[in-house]
């Protein structure tokens, strides 16, 4: 009896050509994509997410998009990892491989090595804490826990009051049991998942991801914005980069220059903050790093083909 195919997971920053890589494999192995993007869940986001296409879902299934509407607050990380697993063992069922893709590094790390288990939501507590000015809820948590005052943007509400709410429950910061949560990735992590990293030098990065809002923007991502407004968004929708700026330009508060300019400089935050979370992912020993200042893009199938070949099913180290 054959072993199931491996879980490709493809990390790495914003901007760095995952997608591009999930198709290819996809086209060659053969693979269906599964998107770890929590932006990609909502319809009607497709240009400001870098949602795969018409053509590409039309070409190779893709799973774990368009999942709610955009104003949907009650899209959870354990409600992506429960479709992500079925859908991962359905894929299997077909003979296929199932490549993970996408860039919130929350799932990545929830489908590599479950979940935190934090204590159960407090309703009064929570509607207490919600009632409350945003700065007066920044203040209590770097007061109380700085490594996620410092993690969690200044603007979202929901994560600060989750922080404040795990800290008040169990009077342990955050920050401490996330890190409680998995010490030794190479010990936690799940032995049927390969992880697929590109890694870029950070100027060239950051000029792909200049290219990207600029090409976003030629593509009509200011009247996308304008129709979901009108539509509706929640507030985990804006939290997603580039449309918290344009809603901004849309009321008047500043000028699409400078929300345009707003969006590089946050999506380039953002490709940092992946790096710093991928870090830990190199420690496990099946792992495939792509350079991207090395190796040639048209290369990269190629040198995952050939890793899989040595690797996909020779035993993991205890």
């Amino acid at each position: 009896m054959t072993s199931p195919a491996p879980i490709l997971v493809i990390v790495g920053p914003t901007a760095g050509g995952k997608s591009a890589l999930a198709m290819e494999l996809a086209r060659t192995l053969p693979g269906e994509c599964i998107s770890a993007d929590s932006m990609q869940i909502y319809r009607g986001m497709d240009i400001g997410t870098a949602k795969p296409t018409a053509a590409e879902r039309s070409e190779i299934p893709h799973h774990l998009i368009d999942l709610v509407e955009p104003d949907d607050d009650g899209f959870t990380v354990d409600a992506w990892l429960e479709r992500a697993t079925a859908t991962i063992d359905e894929i299997r069922r077909r003979g296929r491989t199932p490549i993970v893709v996408g860039g919130t590094n929350l799932y990545v790390r929830a489908l590599l090595e479950g979940l935190f288990e934090g204590p159960e939501p407090d309703p009064a507590l929570r509607a207490a804490l919600e009632a409350l000015p945003l700065t007066a809820l920044r203040e209590e948590l770097c007061r109380v826990d700085p490594p996620s005052a410092a993690r969690i943007h200044p603007n979202d509400l929901r994560r600060t009051v989750r922080a404040l709410e795990v800290f008040r429950q169990t009077g342990t910061p955050l920050s401490t049991l996330q890190t409680q949560w998995s010490a030794d990735v190479r010990q936690n992590a799940r032995q049927d998942a390969i992880v697929v990293g590109l890694e870029w030098p950070v100027e060239s990065i950051n000029r792909r991801i200049n290219a990207r809002v600029k090409d976003m923007m030629a593509a009509g991502f200011l009247d996308e914005v304008r129709g979901l407004a009108a539509r509706g968004l929640g507030r985990q929708a804006r939290e997603a980069v580039g449309y918290g700026e344009l809603l901004e330009h849309l009321a008047g508060r500043v000028s699409l220059e400078d929300a345009v300019e707003a969006i590089k400089i946050r999506t380039r935050r953002y490709a940092k903050q992946q790096r710093t979370w991928l870090r830990r992912f190199r420690a496990l020993e099946r792992s495939c790093w792509l350079d991207a200042s090395v190796e040639p893009m048209e290369s990269w199938p190629a040198c995952v083909r050939a890793h899989l070949l040595v690797h996909a099913r020779a035993p993991a180290s205890a």
